[in-house]
């Protein structure tokens, strides 16, 4: 049967990922403002719905859409469980709503002879009774009733009758309505993905041991140090068995002295006489896979989860190199490639082929690795290089992963071009790492904050921020000293919700190779001897920090990001706004980490429901000094020794009480 042709026309819908290919993201709880261009031929009244649902579910929700001008209409829903939904628009031309209008313009041109238009109305009135429920159609018919006995005078007022025009809007003749297709799916994600605090330690090192290696029953202190300091996913570096074949040695060296423990991204060991194994199995000096659920468990139980790294690397000693040899790269010779990203080589591991003749057999073995170990209670996955593995892979195995464990949440670690990491993420990545570790100036990050937060990107792409990690020791970060650990803790707390710490980064570890953006002694490497209470740590800001965020909401939202005018290019200003205004946050933070600096900052206060003339009270909430501000233009003073930041809750002042304070 032929489809039937399109009565309303519906354009331009937004948000949309390139016309509902990939999902938008949202969160549990948080509002999609949707627009599309809606009209039709002639001059018909156009009446527009949002409908919205969880996939698979058969009823859509539905609200109207309001015309906002030009033929622009805009709706909102609110997704309320984690999962996958989709929305929709629905159109026609309202006959009742149409003649409704004919009839005021007629009526009050003094037309009289209009009885033909009334039962005209009075046929629609009745038609919409027909499709009613039996306490609506009485309703329905009473006001047919009236109309057929009334004047042109009093019809008019009947049309216009609030108790009729809704049910006449419940129950609309929609046989010719139009509706847009596809579907626009969202991904609605749990809090965990929308909000948490990362802290990456290598389990070998949990002890702080210099010489020898730590077990998965040695971590408890480490992790307890961490949810202390208010961080909820703990996150490790491969676990597994770590190849013997090319074990890089201290710094990188290509000669491994013995008792040096190898690169944990080298994975795979099933060398004649060692108890190994590969990316199902964990590191025999680590412990057991028994020591390794007992761990998962104890970071639940203390309201915490785990995040595993997914790194599909092998060394030549990995079980795949022997079973699957057709699943890595050959030379002409047929010997295996090693992986290399000039001038970096890495003799100590093969990368795997995707595109090999037997793909689908390699794409279900590593699909069967993460729900391995989801079955072991991992739900975070933070994904080393996936843009080095072809994107339709990811779309693929994250699809058939989080159909057996949803709400299970993949973090994209790939620095590479900003359109591959924006298609990664729309491929269905969580979250992505970005290029906030390289955004130190103040334009640089007002500039990138306002498009992560403002632009398309807003939709689909949900940083976080990483303040280090183990291969990237910022410049900034070399040089700053400890008031730059501390200005960059700030920006990454305060801009984002998703953010996280490499271990050492709370005791301002900052010694590089000379020249590289990398640790001298990196633990990728060796073994990491730490103090970890270390004179002059940061663990105090880092917990104060954490405390803010989970006590703001407006912390906790991801586009509600404004930069704020700071008259002075070393200050950054930006707020973080609820939509009730009643969690107001302005952070006001130096980039400068060596001189004091000062500014005029100036407040939206009509945006954040305060007139220009009225007082108001901003609260510090790293120090709890209040001061009382007036007027939009006001002085701050930073020192990145001292003082690096504001963090400022912005309140009302409404009166004194009993010698108290009392705030909006």
């Amino acid at each position: 049967m032929k489809k039937q042709p399109e009565t309303a026309i519906i354009r331009r819908i937004t948000p949309s990922l390139d016309n509902a290919r990939y999902a938008i993201k949202r969160a549990i709880g948080e509002q999609v403002v949707v627009e599309a261009d809606i009209f039709k031929e002639g001059h018909d009244e156009v009446t527009a719905l949002l409908k919205w649902r969880p996939v698979g579910s058969k009823t859509w929700r539905e609200t109207p859409m309001q015309p906002i001008g030009n033929d622009r209409w805009r709706g909102a829903l609110r997704v309320t469980t984690a999962g996958m939904w989709e929305f929709t628009i629905e159109a026609w031309g309202d006959v009742f709503f149409s003649w409704q209008h004919e009839l005021d313009k007629k009526v009050s041109a003094g037309l009289q002879d209009l009885q033909s238009e009334i039962l005209e109305g009075c046929a629609f009135v009745e038609a919409a009774a027909a499709r009613a429920s039996k306490k609506d159609a009485a309703l329905l018919k009473k006001f047919s009733a009236a109309l057929r006995k009334a004047t042109p005078e009093e019809a008019h007022v009947i049309a216009q009758d609030s108790v009729l025009c809704g049910l006449m809007a419940v129950h609309a003749d929609r046989s010719l309505a139009t509706t847009a297709e596809p579907p626009h799916p969202i991904s609605v994600e749990r809090e965990r993905s929308a909000f948490a605090a990362w802290y990456e330690f290598f389990p070998r090192s949990a002890e702080g041991k210099p010489d020898s290696g730590s077990k998965f029953r040695d971590c408890l202190g480490r992790i307890d140090d961490a949810r202390a300091m208010g961080f909820d996913v703990i996150y490790f570096p491969p676990i597994h068995p770590i190849g013997a074949t090319n074990r890089k040695g201290r710094n990188n060296s290509l000669k491994c002295e013995p008792g040096e423990p190898g690169v944990p991204y080298a994975i795979g060991n099933n060398r004649q006489g060692v108890n190994g194994g590969g990316h199902k199995d964990v590191a025999p000096e680590l412990g057991t896979l028994e020591d390794f659920d007992w761990l998962v468990g104890e970071i639940n139980a203390r309201g915490m989860e785990i995040a595993l790294d997914f790194a599909i690397n092998c060394s030549p000693d990995h079980p795949y190199v022997k079973a699957h040899p057709e699943w890595f790269f050959k030379r002409p010779d047929g010997t295996i490639k090693y992986a290399e990203n000039p001038p970096k080589k890495y003799e100590d591991v093969y990368p795997l082929n995707f595109h090999n003749d037997d793909w689908r057999g390699l794409w279900d073995e590593l699909r069967d690795v993460l729900l391995f170990w989801c079955g072991h209670g991992v739900r975070i996955f933070r994904v080393d290089n996936p843009h080095t593995k072809p994107v339709s892979f990811w779309e693929w195995v994250i699809a058939e992963v989080t159909a057996q464990f949803p709400g299970t949440v993949f973090l994209s670690e790939a620095f590479t071009r900003p359109k591959m990491m924006q298609e990664l993420a729309k491929a269905g990545f969580n979250q992505s790492y970005t290029y906030f570790t390289w955004r130190n100036s103040k334009a640089e990050l007002a500039e990138y904050l306002t498009e992560l937060t403002q632009s398309e990107l807003k939709e689909y792409f949900r940083a976080n921020f990483f303040a280090n990690t183990p291969d990237i020791l910022p410049e900034y970060l070399q040089h700053g000293g400890r008031p730059a650990f501390l200005i960059r803790a700030v920006l990454a707390t305060m801009a984002c919700p998703v953010y996280g710490i490499y271990s050492g980064f709370e005791l301002c570890e900052n010694s590089p190779l000379p020249g590289r953006e990398e640790y001298s002694d990196s633990e990728k490497y060796q073994f990491k001897g730490r103090d970890w209470n270390a004179p002059g740590n940061i663990k105090e800001y880092l917990t104060r920090l954490n405390a803010i965020r989970r006590q703001n909401r407006a912390l906790q939202e991801y586009s509600n990001l404004r930069v704020q005018v700071a008259e002075n290019d070393h200050i950054l200003c930006f707020s973080k706004t609820t939509a009730s205004l009643d969690n107001v946050i302005v952070v006001i933070v130096t980039v400068d980490p060596w001189q004091p600096q000062t500014a005029f900052v100036r407040l939206p206060l009509a945006e954040f429901g305060i007139g220009e003339s009225e007082a108001y009270v901003v609260e510090d909430l790293l120090t709890g000094e209040r001061f009382t501000w007036r007027g939009s233009r006001n002085f701050v003073a930073l020192n990145p020794h001292t003082r690096p930041a504001h963090v400022f809750r912005v309140r009302r002042w409404q009166d004194r009480e009993n010698g108290q304070d009392i705030f909006a």
